[in-house]
This record gives structure tokens, sequence and C-alpha cells, in this order.
């Protein structure tokens, strides 16, 4: 009877903690949340199995996304839905909804002073107060502003103008237009690289070196037909250049710029996250897929998503090195 008495009253105490656990988020340790912009959702993906776990709905047309300088919050744009989702990037649950207009690109200054915003369908770049996401300064650029990349220091951000073959520099001091530039056509992904600017243009099939001081262009590189956007590898010695038309990712050294080496990924590569055991996971864009390349042997598997997927996160987090 006693013992009775005593597993009821336990029990009754843990029954709020155990309801609690009950209804607590999962945390998704080693998942991938990928953006799927052509279906109005998002695919959280098990690193392990590479299954996917579920699928989250999004108002209209998901693309990138951004951890917060304090990595609390996983910024997605909803770039037709005109927000941005706030989402825990660990359980990734919806923490709140923040209206900003055409989230397409989205970014923090190094100093984390302006959270920046790339409105592509209404030729605008945007200045925010990352705190409160108050508007500090709009600049009306023309056109389609596209991807961006910050100097080190903070003092200016370079943003790819694609349907209208330029490079805009805005400095982050004086907030004003610094200089606008031509590249090749239709340029996409900009990184900031040893104290230059390449530019990835999908209509030259090539990367532009550019001053960022000036403007000018010193190199022009040819990767491949698309030439969309540029991820550095962890370590800082490559660079992938994904060609969406050719189906290639093309590795640069990143001194020389000169090609190391080149992978085919069926289905126009586009984005690139590097998880801690070596491989690398794209998104194929063309063919609703992801691709998990084994860069030793060239070797890769493919996961079904949603429609068009573009941007990835790899929750780094809550995985286990």
């Amino acid at each position: 009877m006693l013992h009775t008495l005593y597993r009821e009253a336990l029990m009754r105490r843990l029954l709020p903690f155990l309801l609690l656990l009950l209804a607590a988020p999962p945390a998704y340790a080693g998942a991938v949340l990928v953006m799927n912009s052509g279906e109005a959702s998002l695919s959280v993906i098990d690193m392990t199995t590479r299954q996917e776990l579920k699928r989250i709905p999004v108002l209209r047309e998901p693309h990138h996304n951004m951890l917060t300088p304090d990595r609390k919050e996983l910024l997605v744009g909803d770039t037709v839905g005109n927000e941005l989702l706030a989402f825990d990037p660990t359980t990734f649950e919806l923490k709140r909804r923040i209206p900003i207009a055409d989230p397409y690109q989205i970014g923090f200054s190094p100093d984390a002073k302006y959270f920046v915003v790339n409105g592509l369908a209404r030729a605008q770049i945007d200045l925010y107060d990352p705190a409160t996401f108050k508007l500090i300064k709009r600049f009306p650029l023309k056109s389609m502003p596209s991807h961006m990349a910050f100097a080190p220091d903070s003092s200016a951000v370079f943003i790819t103008l694609q349907g209208t073959a330029k490079l805009a520099a805005i400095d982050l001091k004086t907030l004003s237009v610094r200089w606008i530039a031509e590249t090749g056509p239709a340029p996409a992904g900009v990184l900031w690289n040893q104290g230059r600017l390449l530019v990835a243009n999908m209509g030259g099939d090539d990367v532009w070196v550019i001053d960022p001081a000036t403007g000018k262009t010193e190199r022009k590189i040819r990767t491949g037909k698309g030439a969309h956007q540029l991820f550095p590898s962890p370590d800082g010695k490559r660079i992938y250049v994904n060609n969406r038309i050719d189906s290639t990712s093309v590795v640069l050294d990143a001194t020389t710029l000169n090609q190391v080496t080149s992978y085919k990924l069926p289905g126009g590569p586009d984005d690139i996250e590097f998880a801690p055991d070596g491989h690398v996971w794209f998104t194929l864009r063309f063919v609703h897929k992801l691709a998990v390349l084994d860069p030793a042997t060239g070797t890769f598997d493919t996961i079904a998503v949603g429609r068009s997927p573009h941007g990835i996160f790899l929750n780094a987090k809550a995985t286990p090195k």
C-alpha cells in the first residue's frame, strides 16, 4: 500500500515535466533545412538517413536564409510573401514573422550594424536596423539586385545587379553609392576573396576579378555555362563555383584562382553547405533534389525535396563532429 501511494505521488510530481517534454518541438540534430522556392515550403532532411523528416509550409516563395549574429534565430526570406520567417535553428520551430519588402537575398554586415535586403523584384536595396528591423535607408538601383558580399571591415556591401550587368558598391559609413561598375551579363554570386571581389556571370560563363576600391576588372576566369554562385571551402583554400547550365561545380584555388577539379552534378547546382564530415550538400534547382558529394571520390547521392530548391541550411550546431 505504501509503495503504491509513493508511486502515485511520484507520478503526480513528474507528470508536468513529462507533458512538457512531449509538447516540446524535436531538436533536429544533424538536420538540413531546404528552401523549396517553387513550392512555398521548406524540407527538413535527416543528415544520417538522408530522408525527409517533414515539410514546413510557408507563404509564397522562400529563397535564402541567414543566421542572426547571435545565432539564436534562422531567418528565411519569403520574397513574394514579403516577410522574414524567424526559426529556432535547432528545432526549426517558427518563432515569429517579420514584415520585410521582397527579401530575396539577405545578410548582416560583419559588425552586425546593418541588415541588408536585396529586393530583386522591386529593384531596391534596403538597410535595416538588425535589432528592430526598422528601415534605415532604401537604394533604388536597377535592376534585379541579386547577391551580396561585405568588405571584412564592414565599410561597404557589394551587390550584383543581375538585370543590368553591373556591380554596385554601397558605402556603409556614408550610406551612399560609392560606385557602379560593369560586369559580365547577368551577374549573380559575388564573393570577397583575399582583397578582391569575385563575380560569377551567368550570361558570360565566367568569373570576374574586380578591385573593390575602384570597380575595375582585373581578370576573367571561364568556369562554365551559367556561372552562378561562389562558396569558399571551410578552410578558405578552395572556392566552389556552381555553373547551373553546365551542371558542374568547378573548384578553384583561392590564391591562384586556377582550377583544381570539377564535379558533374546534373540538375543545376545552386547553393552549398559544407558538412562537418567533409561532404558537400548542393541544391539542384532543375530536378528538385539535393546532391550530397564526397569531394574525395567525386561520387554523390541525391535526395528528393520540393520544387526548385534554392537556399540550404545545415544544423551544424546540433551536428556531432
